[in-house]
């Protein structure tokens, strides 16, 4: 009997504890918020529901927790520095503060983490593509420090400016490239819809005008019927043509033809223009 007592009076003197403790804790939207006292684990939902941040929070009960106020800077600083270091590139927004990341050193990644793939990290309040930045691991979740601000930022503005033409992962070349950079490039076009669909057009001209000896140099879209193909024959000739979106079949193939464009397509047109030539 007496062992139950102390029982009662420790879960007592622990929920006391807990009513007058108030914590630091990262918090997403629709999230929930922990903590520890006296060795226990406590899981809050945040009081407002829709509380994202940083906070500090006041338990209600053992399942609702009033935030307080918004944590400072120098509390979230010293909240993160007990958990495990990495840095990351940021590849895609998911949310308003939420990013898909890739980590900038891969060994070093996979030696403190056990293995290699893009984070979703949380948080993050300052940044946009292909930046740099400092996240920490609590074990459960990847939390934004800051922009890395040691890193070159030379890679940062080539990678943009590669993203900005739309350029083909495949075709990405710069002086001081990484793996990991060509890795980071790959996220964020697979998952851009507009450029995603920009790299299908382009492989598929590309190939069409391979397949006849031909080369791309580039293309315009033209709206919802055609595109403006700028090409050479394998002899170096430059030529433009309209091309069918749907079957590549020739629209005005910027040469006479004597009307009758539209019985090539891009494939076969690389031979006429050749045998005219």
């Amino acid at each position: 009997m007496t062992d139950i007592k102390n029982l009662i009076n420790q879960i007592a003197a622990q929920e006391a504890q807990l009513a007058e403790t108030q914590f630091i804790a990262p918090c997403v939207r629709g999230g929930k918020v922990k903590t520890r006292v006296a060795g226990m684990v406590y899981t809050f939902s945040p009081k407002p529901k829709k509380f994202a941040g940083w906070g500090i929070f006041q338990p209600v009960n053992q399942k609702i927790a009033q935030v307080v106020e918004a944590a400072d800077l120098p509390q979230i600083a010293e909240y993160l520095e007990r958990f495990l270091k990495v840095r990351l590139w940021l590849a895609d927004r998911l949310k308003k503060q939420t990013w898909l990341a890739y980590p900038m050193n891969e060994s070093d990644f996979k030696q403190r983490t056990g293995s290699v793939k893009p984070v979703v990290l949380h948080l993050v309040s300052e940044g946009g593509i292909f930046d740099p930045v400092v996240a920490r691991w609590d074990g459960a979740s990847w939390w934004f420090e800051e922009i890395d601000r040691r890193a070159d930022p030379l890679p940062t503005e080539e990678l943009r400016q590669y993203f900005k033409q739309m350029t083909p992962p495949e075709d990405l070349r710069f002086k001081g490239m990484t793996p990991e950079m060509r890795t980071v490039y790959e996220l964020a076009a697979n998952n851009h819809d507009e450029f995603n669909s920009q790299i299908k057009d382009e492989r598929r001209l590309k190939r069409a005008l391979k397949m006849g000896g031909g080369e791309l140099r580039q293309f315009q879209d033209r709206g919802d019927d055609y595109w403006w193909v700028e090409w050479t024959t394998s002899t170096g000739e430059h030529h433009s043509s309209a091309i069918s979106k749907p079957d590549l079949t020739v629209v005005s193939a910027g040469i006479c033809l004597s009307g009758g464009d539209r019985a090539f397509d891009l494939q076969s047109l690389v031979g006429v223009v050749e045998q005219q030539d």
